[in-house]
């Protein structure tokens, strides 16, 4: 997929990232709240499904995803634990959306063949992220060793919905990929849109702020000055104003 070619090519912006130990923290803690999330979509699932060989892999892997995020949270916990005793400044969780992209999805709403296609697709873009931290991870064995354990379920959960996705629909389950893959592109450029609006929106009302207040400014306070200080008389064909409404 594209995603996952420009995520090889980014690996030394990766290898960047996780270099510096409280941004390695945020990640994982935030990787916590996604599998998690994940689970919870996941079971959901599992809930409103009619098929019962669906249900059971939806339970399993549910429950793997609950895993990895307690697997993530644990690290994180005890990295955030070592660099508050060696006096290096507290990580903060940031709050990512959850789910392997689910929240892209009203489950409720969605066939089992969509939910599958959009769940073979997260799963493989994550086997591939994964991978890359990996190996850009070597100099932390525990780190490296929960991706290890988390690339091996996945490659379950990327074996598991395509082969329901062909079982459900043996002659369109092809073209249902495609359509998940275009939708979630549509997603990430609606995104990156959005990322762009909000920027381009802070800078032009930076340069307002700077160019266009400080003369309005200026004639305010040079039309302060022009003021008599106190009580101004009012002349006497205006004194009667508060006695009407108009």
């Amino acid at each position: 997929m594209l995603s996952a070619g420009v995520d090889r090519i980014l690996r030394p912006v990766h290898r960047w990232i996780w270099r510096d130990s409280d941004r390695r923290v945020r990640k994982l803690l935030c990787f916590a709240e996604v599998e998690t999330g994940g689970g919870r979509d996941i079971l959901r699932a599992a809930e409103i499904t009619r098929d019962p060989l669906l249900r059971r892999l939806y339970l399993a892997h549910a429950i793997d995803e609950l895993h990895h995020g307690d697997l993530f949270r644990k690290r994180g916990a005890d990295m955030l634990r070592s660099s508050r005793t060696s006096s290096a400044p507290g990580a903060r969780a940031e709050s990512p959306a959850s789910g392997h992209g689910l929240d892209d999805l009203r489950i409720q709403d969605e066939p089992d063949e969509t939910l599958l296609a959009f769940l073979h697709l997260s799963e493989k873009a994550a086997a591939g992220r994964f991978a890359i931290y990996r190996d850009v991870v070597r100099d932390d064995l525990p780190t490296q060793a929960i991706f290890e354990e988390i690339l091996r379920d996945e490659v379950f959960h990327m074996n598991y919905t395509f082969t329901q996705l062909a079982r459900l629909s043996p002659d369109s389950h092809r073209k249902l990929l495609w359509r998940a893959r275009l939708r979630r592109l549509w997603k990430q450029y609606l995104r990156l849109a959005t990322a762009i609006a909000d920027t381009f929106g802070t800078i032009l009302l930076t340069i307002q702020y700077f160019i266009l207040i400080p003369p309005f400014a200026w004639l305010a306070k040079r039309a302060a000055r022009r003021e008599q200080a106190g009580w101004t008389t009012l002349p006497p064909d205006k004194r009667d104003s508060l006695k009407r409404q108009y």
